[in-house]
């Protein structure tokens, strides 16, 4: 019974809400034996849509706490005090209110999807009126999951469940981060509660996503990128961490870096100021140290590093202006400066300052030339051409060789 149940209550249908989980365990509580409800059997039945089975004794608590709280609120059943349909009514009603309490500080996620809106400033904050990108995330995923119906459950939990982009992605990223010691609803709670009241992160989530869906050619929707694409979860989780960063709340963002660069193999430290705009294609092997700068609109390949050049301490890290190109496994060293627009060819090493709107390559890195786009970043144009050169063998000071030392 109990399986046929879960699996009615859970299965996601169109219009129909994540709120059937707080419905199903309302249910259970009140017409199932208790001994059934703390067997590891049914927790064990339920692990695969709630999370580990160390989070499962939780619910076991709620359960025994809300028989504890209805005690309290069960009035006198004497003869002389016989019990009212309204007494009966308002105390199933807060044994109600309080059970949806307890299970939405558990499952933030699965119990609140359909719930009456809460009225707090901080939650209503997170829904932003307008919001084209969420409403292209939405539909994309409706018609994904009627495409493939396996995936249905997955695109229901991370996307359609929720009430806004910044929930959806601290949903996605906290399942992809978490492990044994970081728990799920902790990363999702420190998440969400920096996207959604930080006005700087809600448009630079949206601007980063329209990047990887306009330049990467392999990203097929704002919903592949929002769910499968690690370049896009890593930069996300950077933001939240450079948010707790500039807080004070240190050890918890140099925390973040590390399980990002455990799980994703991108490395940015926590301190980097990153621009809006920006795409991280592929993100393996990425390296961005602490004190660079990185401008709007910028394009960084696989394998880039941002490093600093030795043990001195302060300032010692590349700034990248805006609409850079930079090419894979590209290394920067040093407090130096990519000009905006400018191009770095893959595989170079750069060591000093690079002009705007050039083209820079080799080891050490040269300039080879300079680039017609204003803002060869949104192009992700790598390949020089024979008639690139041809047009740019004549520099700014006459030279034909087409090569000049940065």
């Amino acid at each position: 019974m109990i399986d046929g149940y879960w699996n009615h209550c859970y299965q996601p249908q169109e219009h129909e809400s994540s709120s059937r989980l707080y419905i199903f365990l309302t249910r259970l509580q009140s017409n199932s034996n208790p001994r059934l409800v703390s067997s590891f059997t049914f927790f064990s039945s339920m692990a695969a849509c709630l999370g580990s089975l160390s989070e499962m004794h939780s619910i076991s608590t709620v359960l025994e706490e809300v028989d504890q709280e209805k005690e309290i609120v069960r009035p006198d059943t004497t003869d002389s005090n016989p019990i009212s349909p309204a007494s009966t009514s308002t105390s199933t009603s807060t044994s109600v209110m309080v059970m949806r309490h307890k299970v939405e500080r558990i499952f933030p996620v699965y119990a609140r999807g359909g719930l009456s809106p809460r009225s707090d400033s901080v939650v209503n904050s997170g829904s932003v009126v307008g919001d084209s990108i969420w409403d292209a995330v939405r539909v994309e995923a409706k018609l994904e999951a009627e495409n493939e119906p396996i995936l249905s459950s997955f695109l229901y939990a991370s996307i359609l469940s929720h009430d806004c982009l910044e929930r959806a992605l601290g949903f996605i990223i906290a399942n992809r981060l978490q492990n044994n010691t970081l728990l799920e609803t902790q990363l999702m709670d420190i998440f969400c509660d920096v996207m959604v009241q930080n006005r700087g992160i809600h448009r630079a989530i949206r601007l980063d996503l329209q990047a990887f869906k306009d330049r990467d050619p392999s990203c097929l929707s704002y919903c592949s990128a929002l769910l499968y694409l690690k370049g896009y979860h890593s930069l996300q989780t950077h933001r939240v961490a450079h948010a707790l960063w500039n807080q004070g709340r240190k050890v918890l963002a140099l925390a973040l870096q590390s399980r990002v660069s455990e799980v994703f193999g991108v490395d940015i430290h926590p301190a980097a100021k990153i621009g809006e705009g920006i795409l991280l294609d592929h993100g393996t092997g990425l390296v961005i140290g602490e004190t660079a700068v990185i401008g709007d609109r910028v394009s960084l390949m696989q394998g880039v590093t941002l490093g600093g050049s030795g043990k001195e301490t302060g300032d010692r890290h590349p700034k990248v202006g805006q609409g850079v190109l930079i090419g894979a496994s590209v290394t920067v060293l040093g407090n130096i400066k990519i000009g905006d627009g400018a191009m770095i060819a893959s595989g170079s090493l750069v060591l000093k300052d690079v002009p705007q709107h050039s083209m820079a390559a080799g080891i050490p890195a040269k300039v080879i030339g300079y680039v017609e786009e204003q803002v060869p970043s949104l192009t992700m144009k790598h390949d020089a051409s024979k008639d690139f050169f041809e047009h740019v063998a004549v520099g700014s000071d006459g030279r034909s060789n087409g090569s000049y030392s940065i």
